[in-house]
């Protein structure tokens, strides 16, 4: 039976810690849904490690918290032993939640006193040092995130964060307790336990702090994050043994069939990405102003595109600049507007499939939840990496291949780079 079992708040998040399970020798599956995908006993034999992907981040606590309690259950089912609940390595999230309230329902379903917090990917330049959150070499208040059209994140101080969202004492772990190694962490977790600490914000800088959590939190049954820790806990349950890696963890087949871009994000990397696209394939700007007085529009765009697949990829995007997100949400009201894109990217998304498209990126995290579920897909097979936090992914069942990219993430050659790999036979 599998023996980690993941619960990620959007399905980027999801693709990104499956990937890093991936990445360590972890046999993967990414499953919809709070009710997941019934597998048989046979499939389920085959996995180390189960993550099921909900659409939480920004709905209310309350809903989240119920998914999340319907999601724990389910793994439970397939006989997972060990859980996971990932976030964005920016801690998106309100003072309303939703990371605290899901933890802290995820701690009372499990019976269990206190879990760590650990956001941090150096990878991808995400850090935690004195509990604040860096961004590359800004405080996450200083980064992109500040203008986040949901999330905006204005606070850098985690501890402070959490506070604000839970019922119960936070505190945070050092980098200095943390250089002491696993032992020490492990001692210092059951120290704050027994004073009534449930929430542990831990330092990390670097891939090595990872591996040291990884071990310091074998045997925690609740740890959360972002994908980061991931890598450090699976090495640390292969060096155990608990697990045994599998070289094969990653192996996908490639496809030469028409391909597309969906972009839905908002954040500074995607709008790099969609210039660096622009300049070499056919796109089409979604304007949300011109969606509300015309609902027609995501058809004619897919009937745009069936004239254009044949010569290559071709880019639909709703990213914008900051201002002029804030004019559409100011003109339609911010979840209108979020609503209205979604839902249309979606349909194209669903029309782009009947066009022959069967290499499709979507950058966002949302966007991302909106179309897998248009498309009816139950579960993805994890391949390898395309950047930090990204891997190839095959619809099960079908032959659909996807990127799902978090809207921060990714070089600026990201959209070519997913399309490449997706047309390649993967070792």
């Amino acid at each position: 039976m599998p023996y980690l079992g993941c619960i990620a708040d959007d399905f980027t998040g999801a693709t990104d810690l499956a990937n890093n399970l991936v990445r360590g020798g972890l046999r993967t599956l990414q499953v919809i849904g709070a009710d997941g995908l019934r597998l048989e006993p046979e499939q389920a034999a085959q996995l180390d490690a189960v993550v099921v992907a909900l659409k939480s981040r920004s709905v209310p606590a309350a809903m989240a918290v119920d998914d999340a309690l319907v999601a724990l259950e389910y793994l439970k089912g397939l006989g997972c032993q060990q859980f996971y609940f990932k976030y964005c390595s920016t801690f998106d999230s309100t003072d309303a939640g939703n990371i605290g309230p899901v933890a802290e329902a995820l701690l009372d379903a499990l019976d269990t006193p206190l879990t760590l917090y650990c956001p941090a990917f150096p990878a991808a330049g995400r850090t935690v040092y004195q509990g604040y959150l860096f961004v590359g070499d800004r405080l996450l208040s200083e980064s992109s995130m500040r203008d986040h059209p949901l999330t905006p994140m204005t606070d850098p101080d985690l501890v402070r964060v959490l506070g604000r969202q839970t019922t119960r004492k936070v505190d945070k772990l050092t980098r200095a307790e943390l250089a002491q190694g696993s032992a020490k962490v492990q001692a210092r977790l059951a120290e704050l336990a027994e004073r009534g600490v449930a929430h542990v914000i831990v330092d990390t800088l670097d891939d090595a702090d990872l591996r040291t959590l990884g071990r310091a939190c074998l045997d925690l049954p609740l740890v959360t994050g972002g994908s980061g820790l991931g890598s450090g806990l699976a090495s640390a349950l292969v060096g155990r043994g608990t697990l045994e890696a599998a070289a094969d963890a990653g192996r996908l087949s490639g496809s030469r069939a028409p391909a597309a871009v969906l972009a839905g994000s908002a954040s500074e990397a995607t709008r790099g990405q969609v210039a660096w696209a622009r300049a070499r394939w056919p796109s089409r700007q979604l304007d949300p102003l011109a969606l509300a007085a015309d609902p027609g529009l995501p058809a004619q765009i897919v009937a745009w595109a069936r004239e254009k697949l044949a010569s290559g990829p071709v880019l639909v995007y709703a990213t914008a600049a900051p201002e002029q997100v804030a004019r559409v949400q100011q003109a339609l009201g911010r979840e209108r507007a979020g609503a209205l894109v979604e839902a249309a990217l979606a349909e194209i998304a669903v029309g782009l499939r009947e066009a022959g498209v069967r290499r499709l990126v979507v950058a966002g995290g949302e966007t991302s939840g909106a179309v897998v579920a248009a498309l009816g897909i139950r579960a993805l097979r994890i391949g390898h990496q395309v950047d930090p936090g990204v891997p190839v992914t095959r619809a099960v069942p079908g032959d659909l291949l996807l990127a799902l990219k978090s809207g921060n993430f990714g070089s600026e050659a990201f959209f070519g780079r997913a399309l490449e790999m997706m047309a390649e036979a993967v070792p």
